[in-house]
């Protein structure tokens, strides 16, 4: 969920969310960049450290919307450090469930069965369960891909690796064993209703008119066309419900690298057993949102080849709600578009939610 500091600040006022809020009890461990003697002890009996390892700094790693996001520094080499608390940290009144990070790392060993898919994601390094922490392979000092939405370029080699990683990840088989963790219903929940809830209902608590004047009118001409409406809600129920394949379940350019081997792909904790539909329609309202051009989207259908039951149709009105969301919801992007820009993008999101097409 990526919220940007200054919109936070100047119009986040929604209600509390849903999901219960916990306060860490006294004998949790609290990753604390200042603390380092407590990481070094922590990390050295967890065996992410070496016995000749020290631990030298603690500084943030990216964004860290959803969880505290460090790197780890012994001098000599790097690692990243990801826990999970009850709260999403860069807006600690936003409840989240603790767990998503063990889900997150059922994710990463699950794609680890697949040599192809473990290549396009930094590896798991280790899980300290009882601390809802992760360790995974540090892949530098790269930049995500949310430059796309300031016209930074998108090559045609990069559309067609981000669409065989999908195609890759929803035939991965999933053990019985792993269906509970992967039904994810805690995050599901969260994510439901910053997608599907909270932009479509009058008094949100959300102040748009201080982002672009007028989007608050826009905003209450959506929540008042019942017809769309209801078609989101069908479709969020359609999210909520069982799935056959293991999605990404954030599948958007915040999730996504540039390295010089490639793009790569993290920050899975939403992931869930769902319709792959969801992933693609996912990925294309953000390609909707940058202004691709239609070529590249049907690039980036063409070089996914899942199953012939896969509807563009039922992917594209997943894509028009996400494209809702990002613009009227609290997950705001750093999109620069005026309110005529924003109204067009409004009006194709909710032709393609009612229809499929725009």
């Amino acid at each position: 969920m990526c919220v940007r500091a200054d919109f936070h600040a100047r119009v986040h006022g929604t209600r509390p969310s849903r999901v219960f809020l916990k306060t860490p009890g006294p004998d949790t461990f609290h990753l604390d960049a200042a603390r380092l003697r407590e990481a070094q002890e922590r990390f050295r009996a967890l065996g992410w450290l070496r016995a000749t390892e020290d631990l030298m700094t603690l500084t943030p790693a990216g964004a860290g919307n959803m969880n505290l996001t460090l790197r780890a520094s012994t001098g000599e080499r790097t690692f990243i450090v990801k826990q999970g608390r009850g709260w999403v940290e860069k807006y600690p009144s936003i409840a989240a469930p603790e767990a998503r990070t063990l889900t997150e790392g059922a994710f990463y060993r699950a794609v680890g069965r697949d040599p192809s898919l473990a290549g396009r994601m930094p590896a798991l390094l280790g899980l300290d369960a009882e601390a809802r922490m992760l360790a995974l392979d540090d892949l530098g000092e790269v930049s995500d891909l949310t430059t796309l939405y300031a016209g930074d370029a998108l090559r045609l080699v990069d559309l067609a690796q981000l669409a065989e990683f999908l195609c890759r990840l929803h035939a991965l088989p999933v053990a019985d064993g792993e269906r509970e963790t992967f039904a994810n219903h805690s995050m599901r929940r969260l994510n439901h209703e910053h997608i599907f809830v909270l932009p479509f209902v009058h008094d949100n608590g959300l102040n748009l008119e201080a982002l672009t004047p007028g989007l608050a009118g826009l905003a209450r001409e959506v929540a008042d066309d019942r017809s769309l409406v209801a078609k989101v809600t069908e479709l969020g129920s359609l999210y909520l419900g069982a799935g056959p394949c293991l999605l990404h379940g954030d599948y958007y350019p915040g999730s996504w690298l540039r390295t010089d081997q490639g793009i790569r792909v993290i920050d899975p904790e939403f992931c869930f057993l769902g319709p792959t539909e969801f992933d693609l329609g996912v990925a294309s309202a953000h390609l909707i949102l940058a202004d691709r051009s239609a070529a590249e989207l049907q690039h980036f259908f063409d070089g996914y080849q899942g199953s012939r039951s896969t509807s563009r149709e039922l992917a594209m009105r997943f894509a028009g709600v996400e494209i809702l969301r990002r613009l009227l919801g609290v997950a705001q992007l750093p999109l620069e578009a005026d309110l005529k820009r924003k109204t067009e993008l409004v009006r194709r999101a909710r032709a393609l939610v009612v229809a499929g097409d725009a």
